[in-house]
């Protein structure tokens, strides 16, 4: 049966000639370990929380070790909820470690100061885990607007933490931050933020970083409920779809990375698992026994959330697609 022809679909259609889209080999393993988190963030697609229980198993890493072994990726992106609050992420790390592989660890950094985290920022700089920071701005009052009261303080905390282990100042400690709008509008020009951030979180707390990464906020979870509160939702689609760029297709991220949910399922991006939409190939929807041959060339599932992903710049878990 034909996919239903979306707008999403017919504006692809109209650009390329085609109405889907392809994937490539995946070279980026995406691995969410779980929902549990210590915030409750109003912009948080997966709806994480510290009263979620869903959580990645050891023997799920187990398959995601043996898969990596069989891919030939060049990255694994780790993340959640809170990654750090999984009981196994350690285990975890120094498996992927023994085949030679780049980790990266997406962090809201005040979990690095809950309680039985005081070792998990120098176990990091053990291993030379790439950070990707959240950060939604370097100003106390939007950071808590989003994450709640003491969000911030929290937040600048942790990185003196890890700047006095080395992150952000040795070039093989890297230490990313990211950045997200407070509200319905995209993202500003990359270059002239992360000048910003610099200048502001130098003078401010003496805090360095390596890159600054912007991400446009998806209209799902409970960025969505807050756009229907406030009667914004159809404004904000708009928006995405106005500012539709076909120059960011070729560089999507689902283009050439898996994203594997904490029970093994298998999604084109993360954003597909917040909406429980697995992938659409010839093969079970699950990682045991995977043969990742058949993830090469697979139609990825498309929707209308998709225009956040190809609006303006382009947004992607690596940042602005285009320059």
């Amino acid at each position: 049966m034909a996919p239903t022809m979306t707008a999403f679909r017919e504006t692809i259609l109209h650009a390329t000639g085609r109405a889907e889209l392809i994937s490539g080999p995946p070279k980026v393993i995406q691995v969410n370990v779980g929902l549990r988190c210590n915030l409750n963030c109003h912009h948080c697609h997966l709806s994480a929380s510290p009263t979620r229980n869903e959580q990645m198993t050891w023997p799920v890493m187990e398959e995601i070790v043996r898969l990596t072994k069989r891919c030939g990726c060049t990255l694994v992106d780790i993340t959640g909820g809170a990654p750090e609050l999984n009981p196994h992420l350690p285990a975890f790390i120094d498996a992927l470690a023994l085949q030679r592989l780049p980790i990266q660890v997406r962090t809201n950094l005040s979990v690095l100061l809950e309680p039985k985290m005081e070792q998990m920022a120098s176990f990091f700089r053990h291993h030379k885990v790439i950070l990707i920071g959240s950060l939604p701005c370097y100003l106390e009052t939007n950071v808590d607007q989003q994450r709640g009261r003491w969000g911030y303080q929290k937040a600048i905390a942790a990185l003196r933490q890890l700047n006095d282990l080395g992150y952000g100042h040795d070039p093989e400690l890297i230490l990313n931050l990211v950045y997200n709008p407070l509200g319905p509008q995209l993202p500003p020009d990359p270059c002239q933020l992360e000048s910003d951030f610099r200048r502001q979180l130098m003078e401010r707390h003496g805090i360095v970083f390596s890159r600054l990464l912007t991400i446009t906020n998806m209209p799902i979870g409970r960025f969505h409920a807050d756009l229907a509160r406030l009667g914004r939702q159809d404004s904000y689609h708009r928006l995405l779809q106005d500012s539709f760029n076909p120059a960011t297709l070729d560089h999507l991220m689902c283009r050439h990375q898996i994203s594997i949910a904490w029970d093994g399922t298998l999604f084109d991006c993360d954003f597909n698992l917040a909406l429980q939409k697995p992938i659409q190939a010839s093969i079970p929807p699950q990682i045991s026994g995977l043969d990742p041959t058949f993830l090469d060339k697979r139609p990825i599932v498309i929707d209308d959330h998709c225009f956040a992903c190809t609006a303006g710049r382009g947004s992607s878990c690596a940042g602005a697609l285009m320059a």
